[in-house]
């Protein structure tokens, strides 16, 4: 399989490191809007090599986006059409309901697959799992450091209290998590989310709360955050690096 990466930042460099160690991967093609960025990263690995996403984009079997929501906009479609499965870590740029599916229309034509990390949170199985059934309210309460939002409290603040379609247009590099939850559950206006900063904490804090049909759901994970960039956790880049190994693993657990 070879792989092409789009952002070269905290995550999509713990993926291209994850993929250079893994032998299902023959190439990576990797692609930033910092040129530099993604040429000394290419560097330090034994498949990369750098390449602009139009020339990468015919010689690979999928491709990583770990860069921004307007990179989405501006790369997702072609990589579709171009019969390539896309893997998307800016997650909040599927709020916008016509793109997202354009995105799915386009995937089903072309038979290729979009894949949305779980990101730094736990539980999304069993959310996706009892929305079949039913939910009735599922709410996402996110806290990090103020720093993670690049701001300045002296005590608990709450940031944000609404739901995930606006979390998601006012914290678009903090919150993707509320986008995988609303898409895994009752959709964008449903869900309910918190935004806390904390200047007391040590960890990125995300808890989900849902009842339904199937009873009661409470999955907290308290992340330490990426040491290349306090606004993600850590966990996102695994999340990541879990699901390239679970399209190249014959082996498949859970949903």
């Amino acid at each position: 399989m070879k792989i092409g990466i789009i952002g070269c930042g905290a995550i999509g460099s713990d993926v291209a490191k994850a993929a250079d160690e893994m032998e299902e991967i023959e190439e990576i093609y990797l692609y930033d809007v910092v040129e530099e960025k993604a040429k000394k990263l290419a560097k330090e690995l034994e498949k990369a090599k750098f390449e602009k996403v139009e020339n990468f984009l015919p010689l690979v079997d999928i491709v990583f986006e770990a860069a921004s929501q307007q990179a989405v906009y501006e790369h997702a479609e072609k990589v579709i059409e171009a019969k390539k499965d896309l893997i998307i870590m800016s997650i909040g740029a599927l709020f916008d309901d016509s793109f997202r599916e354009k995105l799915i229309e386009k995937a089903k034509k072309n038979r290729c697959k979009i894949y949305l990390p779980s990101g730094a949170v736990a539980g999304l199985d069993g959310i996706k799992a009892a929305s079949i059934g039913g939910l009735d309210e599922v709410t996402l309460v996110t806290t990090k450091s103020p720093e993670a939002f690049g701001k300045h409290f002296e005590k608990r603040t709450i940031l944000f209290d609404g739901n995930a379609r606006e979390a998601v247009k006012l914290f678009p590099r903090n919150i993707n998590v509320a986008a995988c939850l609303s898409l895994a559950g009752i959709g964008f206006d449903k869900t309910k989310v918190k935004v806390v900063a904390d200047p007391v904490i040590k960890f990125n804090s995300h808890k989900i709360l849902a009842h339904g049909k199937f009873g009661r759901l409470r999955a907290e994970v308290e992340n330490l955050p990426n040491p290349k960039n306090p606004s993600t956790s850590y966990l996102a880049s695994l999340s990541a690096i879990a699901v390239l190994k679970k399209i190249v693993n014959p082996l498949q657990i859970g949903i």
